[in-house]
């Protein structure tokens, strides 16, 4: 397992993150053997979110009630939440930020987050009362690290502007299938060709240049919440093909290699899970110790229906 070393942390974090959005309906030992073999196979840092489950906290509170990290354990797992989406809106309001983070905690069971992510971009956002709450955060040791998910580059700017403390990361959607991310920029300004449209005003790019980790989430679906990509011959079989091939070579499975497609990029996104499969992830941590060739990068690239111009 590649791991990176990411501003704020106390260790090093693993390039692939175990996300628990899908454990409301696990038991306690489905959930500590599910967190157990992530760590068993160098996965060290693990995603949640306040909205995760039936009702607000109740994935924190799955996790915390199974006693799935104990107290010895606390300082060598990274546990990150996001807050800022509730019922018909977005909220980035101070009081709503610094009452989530407590509900969070106390579900989790821990004294502080190593990072916190604002989930949905808040239109209505005023940068000063996300400043004021990250700061109170920080300086009570409640967070240690902060950032956002699906933000655009300016929405980050503009928050940059207020804040004491950076943004190390930025939680967006990618896989092999869907990768606007990356695909824009490889078509630029090729005219009547969709790929070549920017989604996201250079997401990828303005991260590099600001030293934002990306973490991408949903890595093997073929685009909003449309199904896995893996296996599906009727839709992809070029891709499958490529896949298997590729995954026989580096001796894992193609689970592992659509890891690895991101991994590899030289912009170090993290691949964020979304199983409650112990075996797909133990599959999916063998891919983030794989380094795909520049030939193999692209093919599965192209397979996938993308285009070099």
């Amino acid at each position: 397992m590649k791991t990176l070393d990411l501003p704020n942390l106390a260790q090093p974090a693993s390039t692939v993150v175990l996300g628990l959005m899908r454990i409301s309906e696990l038991d306690d030992e489905q959930i500590r053997t599910l967190v157990r073999t992530a760590l068993d196979n160098g996965i060290n840092m693990l995603d949640h979110a306040d909205i995760y489950g039936s009702s607000r906290h109740q994935c924190e509170q799955r996790f915390g009630d199974a006693g799935a990290v104990s107290a010895a354990d606390r300082e060598k797992v990274i546990i990150q939440s996001k807050v800022g989406i509730r019922p018909g809106m977005f909220d980035f309001s101070r009081e709503h930020i610094l009452t989530t983070v407590d509900e969070s905690l106390a579900a989790l069971k821990t004294d502080y987050l190593d990072s916190l992510l604002l989930h949905r971009p808040d239109t209505l956002v005023e940068p000063d009362e996300v400043a004021a709450a990250f700061d109170t955060l920080k300086q009570s040791g409640k967070v240690r690290s902060f950032g956002v998910s699906n933000h655009t580059p300016l929405q980050i700017d503009l928050l940059k502007r207020s804040l004491n403390v950076s943004l190390d990361y930025n939680q967006v959607q990618l896989s092999i299938t869907h990768a606007p991310i990356i695909a824009s920029g490889i078509a630029a300004n090729m005219v009547k060709l969709d790929q070549s449209i920017d989604r996201d005003n250079g997401m990828l790019d303005h991260a590099r240049l600001n030293d934002i980790t990306l973490q991408a989430w949903s890595p093997f679906q073929k685009g909003f919440f449309d199904g896995v990509f893996i296996g599906d011959r009727e839709n992809y079989s070029e891709l499958n093909d490529a896949l298997d091939e590729i995954a026989a070579a580096h001796g894992v499975t193609p689970t592992g290699i659509a890891v690895a497609w991101i991994t590899r990029h030289p912009a170090n996104i993290q691949t964020v899970l979304g199983t409650t499969n112990p075996g797909r992830v133990i599959e999916s941590a063998a891919g983030g110790g794989v380094d795909l060739s520049r030939e193999e990068w692209y093919r599965l690239f192209t397979a996938a229906g993308h285009t070099l111009p």
